[in-house]
């Protein structure tokens, strides 16, 4: 489990692709992320919950399967980018974002980004399935980040929806949303509880 609190950046040093595998292997440097990582251990990568397969110093390498590509962003990063990291969260650690699973659900797009002096507005399109589980000052999870919702899009906006967020310094200073732009992938993550509310809901009175 993670918070969406991201500790630091990390930058894509390598990618081999396999595609008879279906499958990716990411070589990554992150600083200040492998010291107690341990080999099996998780990372969570532009909010995508990854396992070292290697460590070398600050490199490790992750395998990344088909199904993680095709739902995220990763099968878009290339050499040189940089990602969000953050480490899993130990027992009876302080909570300062909210609960992320690092299971990405979908990817969204930077629609529009607005400027105001010291802090950023974005608004981010996200898919008709996924709109129903956001509200108004709830939260999710931006390419790993937690934050709160100050806008969601009308239920009426069948094809597009989106939601927006409003960025602080320290974040955008710190996280990869400093260089986002229109047009930008954005992998999203809705609050668990809405997700475990609307599989229940599903069931109705069935018991």
């Amino acid at each position: 489990m993670f918070t969406g609190i991201v500790t630091g950046q990390g930058t894509i040093e390598g990618i081999e692709s396999f595609p008879e595998q279906d499958l990716a292997v990411l070589t990554l440097r992150a600083p200040g992320h492998t010291e107690d990582l341990g080999l099996g251990g998780s990372l969570a990568v532009n909010g995508v919950c990854l396992t070292a397969t290697e460590l070398d110093g600050e490199k490790l390498r992750v395998d990344v399967m088909g199904e993680t590509l095709r739902r995220t962003s990763t099968g878009d990063l290339a050499t040189g980018d940089q990602v969000n990291l953050e480490r899993c969260t130990p027992a009876g650690a302080r909570l300062d974002g909210h609960v992320v699973q690092g299971h990405v659900d979908t990817v969204g797009q930077v629609l529009a980004r607005e400027d105001h002096g010291q802090w950023t507005t974005f608004r981010i399109s996200i898919d008709d399935a996924y709109a129903p589980l956001t509200a108004e000052k709830g939260s999710i999870a931006l390419d790993g980040i937690s934050l709160t919702l100050t806008g969601v899009s009308p239920a009426s906006s069948a094809g597009e929806h989106w939601v927006e967020v409003g960025i602080i310094p320290i974040t955008l200073a710190e996280t990869t949303m400093g260089s986002r732009q229109v047009g930008d992938k954005i992998n999203i993550e809705v609050d668990v509880l809405a997700k475990y509310v609307a599989r229940l809901n599903q069931f109705g009175g069935q018991q």
